[in-house]
């Protein structure tokens, strides 16, 4: 059965009239209408707010890479620094060819022998700088190293300091003959 007749049979009963059934009517399609636009409006603001949420997270995001990498341009700055304020000056230049391994290859700094000899005892070290190798304290490449663990840089493990070695030669008594070709 039909609202209308329901209506009808209100009417002829005489439990309403025409006007309060024309306005039962109109409340009843003013509520669906309503419920099919706030249905919809629910349905757009659901979607704007997912939006809002996803574009959130993709700042959040960008933010963290942004803010990591301005670290690591500080990180490097600082360490560019360390290099340029502690290499040791042109004096350590000189006619001995130091070889060393450096990214898997053998690469060659002519230096003096005694910084050559440092360099082997791990008095010194060699850090890339701007492709230029630099010679610099060992303490300033174990910094350099905590704060930027792939930088290229060649430290050579320290050897002992044992002063004269001529002392712990068990041969220093026998005497080399002068002819003697090695």
């Amino acid at each position: 059965m039909s609202k209308s007749s329901l209506q009808d049979q209100l009417l002829k009963m005489g439990l309403t009239d025409k006007k309060k059934a024309k306005q039962a009517e109109k409340h009843v399609q003013k509520q669906k209408k309503v419920q099919r636009k706030t249905g919809a409006e629910d349905e757009t603001k659901l979607r704007a707010e997912q939006a809002r949420k996803e574009k959130a997270e993709r700042d959040r995001e960008l933010n963290l890479q942004k803010k990591a990498e301005d670290e690591k341009k500080a990180i490097q700055a600082q360490v560019k620094q360390l290099i340029e304020m502690n290499r040791l000056g042109d004096e350590v230049k000189g006619d001995v060819p130091h070889n060393f391994v450096m990214d898997k290859k053998v690469k060659k700094i002519n230096v003096t022998a005694k910084i050559s000899d440092q360099l082997a005892k791990g008095r010194l070290a060699i850090a890339e700088l701007e492709g230029a190798f630099e010679l610099i304290p060992p303490k300033v490449a174990e910094k350099i190293l905590q704060r930027e663990a792939d930088w290229p840089i060649v430290l050579n493990e320290k050897a002992p300091d044992t002063g004269d070695e001529e002392e712990d030669d068990p041969y220093a008594d026998f005497q080399i003959p002068d002819d003697l070709m090695w």
